[in-house]
């Protein structure tokens, strides 16, 4: 396995629970410090069992997408980020996950494997190789169908002047624009994303949902400074600033072939919120399950990586995620080319929709009947301007309606 952030230490983990053998290749050390947070809903971490790896967890939860705020009916959790690596790592060690330091320089395959040789000469031998390295993967194959666009954001941790948000409070959403000119209104807009963390502490981030190509980080920092200073706060103190970009909508990886991909680097990353540790901790699991029946299957013994690297990806990527995936991806490329008004208007009528509906479609849990019943209900429900900007077929949804319509 290449890798040791996040997805790499959950899927070590799981297939060491599975006492596969697990050798992982990284740069530095995987109990380093990871600079970004990870925050996750309250029900999606209780159904796994894992509430107590929370840091915070907010029950007074809002969005603003116009005067009145919308209050949502989940709770809303932030990873106590050494914590969360910890419970990986300490599963890792418990089953003698081998920890390599180095970078991978080729991999080559053969009938009964692969060869990992790394940039200082060492040559690993593993029947499967897995690439958890993140969004820019250099080995995996993923096909080129057009711009990719990040998700990017800039925040801070620290103390301000007066509240940034309410005591208690945690906010998703926050697209009032009051800061704003007339002019910078028709910017591509960004939103704030907000939570009180205690003891005078607060988070504060300035978002854009996705766009290619991306927000720069200056834009970023300039209006959250801006919305900060129109609401009368100004930063006291900066424990920690974050600058955070990933891409949200890219092309499935090719499924062919003997690379196994896993998290940002097989597009994990939920093309509607850009969440991608709930799928981690989900999806873990399942694919280890399947790699370590693959590995037990008869006449297995010597290897035969195809058939191995195969289960793994139908495992990863079964027809109805794929079809998800298109669809998720479908409904994005709409958002991107929405105007601040409109895509207040849309998510105004997203969260109206009845709770499990708007929660399962941003955990990525509706099945695809589900799916397509909640989209068919938001654009009977919203306004027109919002139903006018997804009927205009421009760019490449039509094909992406097709990827979905052809399963995937």
């Amino acid at each position: 396995m290449i890798g040791s952030g996040p997805a790499a230490l959950a899927i070590a983990a799981a297939l060491a629970e599975r006492r596969v053998a697990v050798m992982a290749l990284a740069p530095g050390d995987p109990a380093a410090a990871w600079p970004n947070t990870y925050g996750i809903w309250g029900p999606e971490v209780d159904a796994l069992g894992l509430g107590h790896l929370l840091a915070h967890r907010w029950s007074n939860c809002v969005s603003w997408f116009a005067a009145e705020p919308c209050r949502l009916g989940h709770d809303y959790g932030l990873f106590d980020k050494t914590a969360l690596q910890n419970h990986w790592l300490a599963a890792c060690a418990a089953s003698g996950v081998n920890w390599r330091r180095g970078l991978a320089a080729s991999i080559v395959h053969d009938d009964d494997g692969s060869t990992v040789t790394t940039a200082a000469g060492e040559v690993l031998r593993a029947r499967l190789v897995i690439d958890a390295s993140g969004h820019e993967p250099v080995f995996l194959q993923r096909p080129d169908d057009g711009p990719v666009a990040g998700q990017a954001a800039y925040g801070i941790v620290g103390r301000f002047s007066a509240a940034p948000v309410e005591p208690g409070q945690f906010v998703l959403m926050d697209y009032r624009s009051d800061h704003l000119s007339p002019l910078e209104r028709q910017e591509p807009p960004t939103f704030l994303y907000a939570m009180d963390l205690g003891e005078g502490r607060f988070f504060v981030e300035e978002t854009s949902l996705a766009l290619a190509p991306p927000v720069p980080f200056a834009t970023l920092r300039s209006r959250l400074d801006r919305r900060l200073a129109h609401r009368g706060v100004t930063v006291s103190e900066v424990e920690h600033e974050e600058f955070c970009l990933f891409p949200m909508n890219p092309a499935l990886p090719d499924p062919g072939q003997r690379l196994l991909g896993f998290g940002g680097s097989a597009s994990m990353v939920h093309p509607a919120s850009g969440y991608l540790v709930g799928a981690l901790l989900r999806r873990a699991p399942v694919l280890a399950a399947a790699i370590a029946a693959a590995l037990a299957e008869p006449g297995q013994s010597g290897g035969h990586g195809a058939a191995i690297a195969a289960a793994g990806w139908q495992a990863l990527w079964p027809a109805p995620l794929r079809r998800k995936q298109a669809l998720y991806r479908f409904g994005l490329e709409k958002l991107m080319r929405f105007e601040e008004a409109q895509l207040r208007h849309f998510f105004a009528s997203f969260f109206a929709m009845p709770e499990p509906l708007w929660y399962g479609f941003l955990t990525n849990t509706l099945s695809v009947p589900e799916l397509v019943g909640a989209m068919v209900r938001l654009f009977a429900t919203a306004p027109w301007d919002v139903r006018w900007g997804l009927m205009q077929p421009r760019g490449r949804e039509l094909a992406l309606l097709g990827r979905f319509l052809a399963g995937g």
